[in-house]
């Protein structure tokens, strides 16, 4: 079986204005997967037409993992441990939940997250572990 890898928003968004990961995209040894709530969050973000474009490229590039319907469940519950071991207000629980949704994705394909956010996926850790990659 193949390892994948999933790269995390603020990786693509990143290489997408300023090229700064292409080198070591190009040279990863990984199959990569898109994952459907990064997609989202690119969506969500993106208004430009060259935008659109890339992003229908992309979706187009890479067979994508998707939350299965446990995995909402289950997100709900780390967000509960969340709020009551660490005291997060809402706004911070909403802030994680992709986040959240994104790691148990992964972790369920033994998949590895590449992004930049260490201190978000390493707390998410703590509750299920899975496989990240920090650039």
């Amino acid at each position: 079986m193949s390892e994948y890898a999933v790269f995390d928003t603020p990786v693509l968004i990143d290489n997408w204005r300023t090229n700064r990961h292409a080198r070591r995209m190009a040279e990863f040894g990984l199959l990569i997967r898109n994952c459907s709530v990064v997609l989202a969050e690119l969506w969500r973000g993106a208004t430009e037409p060259e935008e659109h474009e890339t992003l229908r490229i992309l979706e187009k590039s890479h067979a994508v993992l998707t939350p299965a319907p446990n995995h909402w469940i289950e997100s709900g519950h780390i967000l509960a441990k969340l709020r009551d071991e660490k005291g997060f207000e809402p706004a911070k629980l909403r802030d994680l939940h992709f986040d959240v949704l994104i790691a148990l994705t992964v972790r369920s394909h033994g998949a590895r997250l590449i992004t930049p956010n260490r201190a978000a996926f390493e707390l998410i850790r703590e509750y299920r572990d899975f496989k990240l990659e920090v650039w």
